[in-house]
C-alpha cells in the first residue's frame, strides 16, 4: 500500500510560505490576516479552526476567530470587507444547525471576491476551494496523472465535491459525481473507477469490495464516530488492500487544505502590496 501523505508536502509549502510572509511583514509592512466567522459547537469544525490558527501562527499570519449570529453575520462580513488590514475572510461551515441562517449561499455572496480565500462564493473566480485545491496538489505531488483515468467523486457538497468536480471537468478529466440521488448506482459501479475521492462525512461509507484493484483513493470526508474524527473509508480498506494508493487516517488531505487556505491569504496580501506599488516580491 502506498500512502498519499499530505503532511510531507505541506512542510515544503509551509517553508516557502514562511519566507513570503517574512518579506511582506519586514520589507513592505503588510501583515497577512485571516478572519474566520464561526457559530456552533461542532467538534470537527473546532478542531480544524484550531489547526488553521496554529499553522498560521507558525508562519506569522494573523488569525481572528469571530463568533457570529444570524442577526449580525452580514454586517460583520461587510465591516470586515472594508478593513484593509484583513486579506481573507471565511465563514466556517457548517453553521450551527440550532439557529436559522437562511440561504448560506447568499451569506457567502457578501464576501468580497478578493477576500474569498475559501473559494466558496459562487460569484468569485479568484480562488479555488481550499480543499479542492489541496486534493489536486496531493495527487500532483505524488505524480498521479489523471489523464485517461475514470474518476469518481462521492459527494457533491459545497466544500469539496462540487468545486473539485468543476476544477477537474475544466481540466478535461473524465469525472463522475455520486450523491444521494444516484447512491445506488455508486454502490454498483464504483469498482469501475481508477480514482475515487470521497467527501461525504459518513463513517465506513466506502468499503473494500467497492474499490478497483490498484485504485487511487482520497478520503476527504470528516465526521465523528464514538467521539473520534473519522473519514469515509471503512477500516478494512487500509488494513486489507495493499494494492491501493490511499490517504492515511491522519495527515492526508487536511494538512494541505490548511496550507491551500493560507496560501490564498498570502496571495491576497501580496496583491495589496502590489497596489501599494511594491511589485518586486
Amino acid at each position: 500500500m502506498k500512502f498519499l501523505n499530505g503532511a510531507e508536502l505541506r512542510d515544503f509549502i509551509k517553508e516557502r510560505q514562511a519566507k513570503q510572509v517574512r518579506a511582506l511583514r519586514q520589507s513592505w509592512r503588510v501583515f497577512p490576516k485571516l478572519v474566520i466567522f464561526y457559530a456552533g459547537d461542532n467538534k470537527v469544525t473546532e478542531t480544524y479552526m484550531r489547526l488553521k490558527k496554529q499553522y498560521a501562527d507558525d508562519i506569522l499570519v494573523d488569525v481572528d476567530i469571530v463568533e457570529i449570529t444570524p442577526k449580525n453575520i452580514i454586517s460583520k462580513i461587510e465591516q470586515t470587507n472594508n478593513d484593509k488590514n484583513v486579506h481573507g475572510i471565511i465563514v466556517q461551515l457548517p453553521l450551527d444547525k440550532k439557529q436559522e441562517w437562511g440561504d448560506v449561499e447568499e451569506i457567502l455572496s457578501y464576501i468580497k471576491p478578493e477576500k474569498d480565500v475559501d473559494g466558496l462564493n459562487s460569484e468569485s473566480n479568484i480562488y479555488f476551494s481550499a480543499t479542492a485545491q489541496a486534493i489536486d496538489w496531493l495527487l500532483v505531488g505524488y505524480n498521479i496523472d489523471l489523464k485517461n483515468k475514470k474518476i469518481a467523486i462521492v459527494g457533491d457538497g459545497k466544500l469539496v465535491g462540487k468545486p473539485l468536480a468543476s476544477m477537474w471537468l475544466k481540466s478535461g478529466y473524465n469525472v463522475m459525481t455520486f450523491n444521494e440521488e444516484n447512491s445506488n448506482e455508486m454502490q454498483k459501479t464504483l469498482h469501475n473507477y481508477d480514482v475515487v475521492v470521497s467527501a461525504v462525512g459518513k463513517p465506513a461509507l466506502i468499503k473494500s469490495e467497492m474499490l478497483k484493484k490498484n485504485c487511487v483513493v482520497v478520503d476527504a470526508g470528516t465526521s465523528t464516530d464514538g467521539g473520534k474524527v473519522v473519514g469515509d473509508l471503512a477500516e478494512e480498506v487500509r488494513e486489507d488492500r495493499k494494492d491501493l494508493t490511499v490517504t492515511p487516517k491522519i495527515g492526508g488531505v487536511g494538512p494541505l487544505t490548511i496550507a491551500s487556505l493560507i496560501d490564498n491569504v498570502i496571495i491576497s496580501a501580496r496583491k495589496q502590496a502590489d497596489k501599494q506599488g511594491q511589485v518586486d516580491l
